[in-house]
């Protein structure tokens, strides 16, 4: 019985893998928006980065999840700055 080194991940696989990070990113930059910004958003950055790093199929969904994830952090930001907190608040 011969010992083999473990296989790396074919092409295939990793710009499914690609695809998959795009469309997550996409989703948690969105999501981010209105929840949990200051998780969602650097997630949501991470992801998109990589997943154009891997050359995704879908680039479009990457790089709208790495801008939707910087507006998470932007918007963190300003929520910090005007209200000192991490909340949205309507009305007075």
């Amino acid at each position: 019985m011969a010992l083999t080194a473990p296989s790396r991940t074919s092409p295939v696989r990793a710009r499914q893998d690609a695809d998959g990070m795009a469309v997550a990113s996409f989703v948690l930059g969105l999501i981010g928006l209105l929840l949990f910004n200051a998780v969602f958003g650097p997630c949501a950055i991470v992801l998109g980065t990589i997943a154009i790093a891997r050359n995704t199929r879908r680039r479009g969904r990457a790089l709208l999840g790495l801008t939707l994830g910087i507006a998470d952090v932007v918007l963190l930001i300003v929520l910090l700055t005007v209200n000192q907190s991490v909340f949205w608040q309507f009305g007075g």
